[in-house]
């Protein structure tokens, strides 16, 4: 009784902060795409991706903890840095090419990938009924999205790049998670990288920015700071395929805001997709409640010895 006890509170912490990333993820998505229209992107994700890493730099001097941004997989969190790199990257060109609800179908592809990824990395068993949730979950996003794709063009293929990339380097997130306590790491590299990648073609198209413009980007930062913190530490209490769809419920804040602030009704198709996805979310977590209490499998060898060969 006990166990299970501690697993679900275990899983509502999780799930929890899953939920307030959601909500912050959407707060800066609403920044972002206020300053897209006077700025290139690599000139905006070089400054938030400084910022980020700069403010992940301060923590651990704050704290005291000189060792927080010390990782014991620099192979894995060198892997992970460049996964990010990538899916920042492929997202963003998707982004100038599609329409925005075409990207979102492959951001739902997110969830099935993680499960896909979570036996041979992380060894952890997806059970039928997940499975069964997860393809739910799928189907409530193309219900609230509306896709419908004539031609294959190479903005889809971008995307398609970033949602495999973005998922991987989650995947990765946990199973760095599991073995150390050392999120603001997990945080700091990363974007580190992303910065210095960034750095080589923001000079090409800068723009001066105002102060205001340049208080909304510091806004931006701190609040995927506090997101993707969040994030790290939710994976380290919840499976990747439980976590991801989760995080599809920024959709459904979405959804909200428009109704509440602009007043735009959704069509019931998005009503339905909606209910769809938090239905699904939920019996996930409650998935994962479940399997608190079978011991799960080591990651497989070829695997370990690969990391152990890399770090």
């Amino acid at each position: 009784m006990r166990t299970g006890q501690a697993g679900l509170s275990i899983t509502t912490l999780g799930t929890g902060l899953v939920l307030i990333y959601t909500l912050l993820i959407t707060f800066s998505d609403a920044i972002t795409k206020y300053l897209a229209q006077s700025y290139g992107a690599p000139q905006l994700l070089s400054i938030v991706a400084l910022l980020i890493a700069l403010m992940s730099l301060g923590s651990s001097r704050v704290r005291g903890e000189k060792v927080s941004l010390r990782t014991g997989f620099p192979g894995v969190m060198a892997l992970r840095a460049a996964l990010t790199v990538v899916a920042t990257l492929m997202f963003f060109h998707a982004l100038a090419s599609l329409a925005l609800a075409e990207v979102f179908l492959f951001v739902a592809l997110v969830p099935l990938l993680s499960a896909l990824m979570s036996g041979p990395i992380l060894g952890e068993r997806v059970r039928l009924a997940a499975w069964v949730a997860l393809g739910c979950g799928f189907v409530g996003v193309l219900c609230m999205v509306e896709i419908r794709l004539d031609a294959i063009t190479l903005g889809h293929v971008c995307a398609l790049i970033g949602s495999v990339s973005g998922t991987a380097s989650i995947v990765l997130a946990r199973y760095i998670g599991r073995r150390e306590d050392a999120p603001l790491a997990q945080v700091f590299y990363p974007q580190l990288a992303v910065f210095l990648s960034m750095l080589l073609a923001a000079p090409l198209g800068w723009q001066p920015m105002p102060l205001f413009d340049l208080m909304m980007a510091v806004l931006c930062a701190v609040v995927l700071f506090t997101a993707r913190l969040l994030l790290v530490i939710a994976l380290r209490h919840l499976t990747a395929y439980a976590v991801t769809p989760l995080m599809n419920l920024q959709f459904v804040w979405m959804v909200l805001i428009g109704l509440v602030v602009f007043n735009e009704v959704p069509a019931m198709s998005t009503l339905i997709g909606a209910l769809i996805v938090m239905i699904s979310g939920a019996y996930l977590v409650f998935d994962q409640v479940q399997a608190q209490s079978t011991p799960q499998r080591p990651a497989p060898d070829g695997f370990r010895k690969l990391v152990l060969a890399r770090s």
